[in-house]
């Protein structure tokens, strides 16, 4: 099939300034470049430029506007400075594609409160702050989509990894709360869950073949998840193609999430592996 205009925008998604944070890591990085693909000016937020700049610039050397921006989304001044930045090099933002956040390991019972903070102000305020920074362009025009990047461990207890569920959780409740108090400017609001994804954070974990053997076959589809999982379902949900989608979380897992009962011993009730 030839493209046409019309198939090439079949997203709407062209000509939209679309920005994303933590756009300088494995997830950040290909929900940028999935915007660009469907015609989007983008914008690369991330505390670490090098990373960010290095991904702004080979996008724009494929003919996308793009520009790279560092930011510390949990730093209120440094955001503004931020939209600032991008409105001047590309206009008022159109989609936010809430994404930046970290994971360190930690046991409740002895997690420092600097520690809990840390976490809590990156994954969870930096998304409120990012929101309504970025929201008021959207809210002014009455029109616009975010979409976060939240987690299975939101809904699913993540042992021993300090606060991280609690901020996953948070976000899924800001993102519902934002699709029902900014629905009727016209403003969407989602929110993304990955489940296994293989990403430049997580890749020590693959480094243990057995371990990675292990993860595979946790997933019903039989595969660990890989950064293009979750930027298309993050595309689709800022596209026009969504449009009358808001307040859900899209869990992107391969189905790993539905495997708990599963895991329960009930002799005569056990299938062979159709694999």
């Amino acid at each position: 099939m030839t493209d046409t205009p019309e198939t090439v925008n079949w997203l709407g998604l062209s000509g939209r300034v679309c920005v994303v944070t933590g756009a300088g890591g494995g997830i950040g990085g290909a929900i940028a470049a999935t915007f660009a693909a469907a015609g989007a000016a983008v914008a690369l937020l991330d505390k670490n430029e090098a990373a960010c700049r290095a991904a702004a610039d080979a996008l724009a050397a494929r003919g996308t506007r793009a520009v790279a921006v560092a930011c510390d989304t949990a730093d209120p001044a440094s955001v503004d400075a931020a939209c600032a930045r991008v409105t001047a090099a590309l206009g008022p933002c159109d989609v936010l594609a809430n994404n930046a956040g970290f994971l360190s390991p930690g046991a409740l019972a002895s997690l420092p409160l600097e520690a809990w903070n840390a976490n809590i102000a990156v994954n969870l305020t930096g998304y409120f702050i990012c929101a309504q920074v970025f929201g008021r362009a959207m809210l002014e025009r009455k029109r616009g989509a975010l979409v976060h990047v939240a987690s299975i461990a939101a809904t699913n207890p993540q042992p021993w990894s300090g606060a991280y569920s609690v901020t996953k959780a948070g976000v899924a409740m800001l993102s519902r709360q934002l699709a029902a108090e900014w629905g009727a400017s016209g403003v969407r609001s989602n929110a993304v869950s990955p489940g296994l994804i293989r990403t430049p954070m997580s890749e020590a974990f693959y480094q243990h073949e057995d371990t990675a053997r292990r993860r595979a076959e946790l997933v019903p589809t039989g595969r660990v998840g890989t950064p293009q999982d979750i930027a298309d379902a993050v595309v689709w949900l800022a596209s026009d193609r969504a449009a009358y989608i808001s307040g859900e979380e899209v869990i992107v897992d391969g189905g790993v999430t539905q495997t708990l009962m599963g895991m329960i011993p009930r002799p005569g009730f056990t299938q062979a592996s159709t694999r």
